[in-house]
């Protein structure tokens, strides 16, 4: 009997998580479901550089928790979340384009039509200003097919 409880309570516990993890994977977070490694992504627009945001100025956009460097930058992101949030989740946007859901490197931003992309780090990136248009195209396509899936599903090799 009290194996049958325990297995009873492993299998809910094991559904929920299973659960939160697909809900969460259209956004990139990280611990406690903070969104780019806690940066500003206000400051990606209004500075032009990646700022450290503050667990004192907070905002959540699709599950998912921004912090921000001021009061200012989290009423604006509050304001038009849909502007200022990373596009593809905050995952790599060239990631997106090759059908990968993969982490970033804050550092590694671009913003193009006011609109925030950011890459796995600085090498990516190069490859993905070599083409911009062409990299753009095929990322919106596939991540409409993507977008709800887990990174361990998008990312699993066939």
């Amino acid at each position: 009997m009290k194996i049958t409880n325990v297995l009873k309570i492993a299998t809910a516990a094991s559904a929920m998580l299973l659960s939160s993890l697909s809900l969460a994977s259209s956004v990139n977070t990280g611990v406690n479901d903070v969104a780019i490694h806690g940066y500003d992504p206000v400051a990606y627009f209004t500075n032009n550089k990646p700022v450290e945001g503050s667990a004192k100025y907070t905002a959540t956009h699709d599950g998912a928790i921004y912090r921000f460097s001021s009061e200012k930058n989290r009423d604006l992101f509050k304001a038009n979340a849909e502007h200022y949030a990373p596009q593809y989740g905050g995952f790599c946007a060239m990631g997106v384009a090759l059908n990968k859901k993969l982490n970033v490197d804050p550092s590694a931003f671009y913003i193009e039509d006011n609109k925030l992309y950011l890459n796995l780090n600085k090498n990516v990136q190069k490859k993905w200003l070599q083409d911009v248009p062409g990299n753009l195209k095929t990322a919106d396509r596939i991540w409409n097919g993507i977008e709800d899936l887990s990174v361990e599903a998008v990312n699993a090799e066939d």
